[in-house]
């Protein structure tokens, strides 16, 4: 007989699959044409996070000189954590979209790295802003070496973060998402204690200094017309901030209705399904983001599809010695 503390599981979840190490499996009945649908969107939401994310590692490590990257760090640390998510959480939610579910432990790991590389995307994101604001540092000043330290905060936090539910067994696969999420069943308060803490610190913080670092550049920007940052590839930091807001924007209210509901009862299936497609979606349209910069998408074309020419100039290849 079923523990009665999963009464709050969606009546939608009506047919128990599985029950292994603790994690109950449920299954939705999706029609056939809405679940072929979610497939192909996420089949093509996993190729482009996953081909586009490699590509964009390759131009920044064998390209670094044909286009000005000061920022490396950020853009690194963002380009890693949207290949990670559509390599692990965009092929999971696809599995079980295929499957019917999600198995333990994965269940509870795509859990946890999903929340990671929510709060890892939003830090990078927000150290970019910062740095693009206060201009470059130097790899051996100590500015350079807090950027770092905050770059590796915004992923252990959000592993911290995400370990919270699994520890407690709040992991629930839920059909609506498409993965395993967390599900409260009994306490209110546990619930708006770890939402209001995991979103004042991984999300309204970085979200803080992402909007106010744009104000102070667009204004520098405006006041002295600099080039400089037109040329660098952080000219695209206000198409990727636009990017996280508009594909996140979801997800936030998904929350938010959770928070403001007494009862616990999650947001509505649909509103659900649209936060983890347009989370993915960020994935892939970030590479597209940074080819939308010239001097990166000619580095990137010259990579894939460009010869080098040879030299006109004779080369010296070998010398013979010669005994006359």
């Amino acid at each position: 007989m079923l523990d009665t503390r999963f009464k709050q599981i969606p009546k939608l979840c009506c047919k128990v699959s599985e029950w292994s190490n603790g994690t109950l499996f449920m299954e939705r009945p999706w029609p056939e044409a809405e679940r072929w649908l979610l497939v192909a969107v996420l089949g093509l939401e996993m190729v482009m996070g996953v081909v586009g994310n490699c590509l964009v590692l390759l131009v920044k490590v064998m390209c670094r000189g044909q286009f000005s990257c000061r920022y490396w760090l950020p853009f690194i640390s963002l380009t890693l954590s949207d290949l990670g998510c559509s390599l692990l959480i965009v092929s999971g939610s696809l599995l079980a979209m295929l499957t019917g579910g999600q198995r333990s432990p994965w269940c509870e790991v795509v859990s946890l790295l999903k929340f990671a590389f929510i709060t890892s995307s939003i830090g990078s994101i927000a150290i970019l802003c910062v740095q693009r604001l206060i201009g470059v540092a130097s790899l051996r000043s100590a500015l350079f070496v807090v950027m770092v330290t905050a770059c590796l905060t915004s992923w252990v936090t959000g592993v911290v973060f995400g370990s919270v539910p699994v520890v407690y067994a709040w992991i629930r696969y839920d059909p609506a998402e498409m993965l395993c999420a967390v599900f409260w069943e009994s306490s209110y308060s546990d619930m708006l204690v770890y939402i209001l803490c995991a979103f004042s610190i991984c999300i309204f913080v970085p979200f803080l200094l992402i909007f106010f670092c744009s104000l102070l550049s667009a204004a520098n920007c405006c006041r002295s017309g600099n080039s400089d940052n037109e040329a660098d590839l952080s000219a695209v930091t206000p198409l990727l901030v636009s990017s996280y807001i508009f594909c996140y924007t979801p997800f936030a209210v998904s929350e938010l209705i959770l928070l403001g509901r007494m009862d616990l009862s999650p947001a509505p299936d649909w509103l659900r399904t649209l936060s983890s497609v347009m989370s993915y979606l960020d994935c892939g349209l970030n590479p597209l983001i940074y080819c939308s910069h010239q001097d990166f998408r000619e580095a990137g074309l010259a990579l894939l599809w460009t010869n080098r020419k040879s030299s006109s100039e004779p080369v010296l290849t070998s010398i013979t010695k010669r005994h006359l």
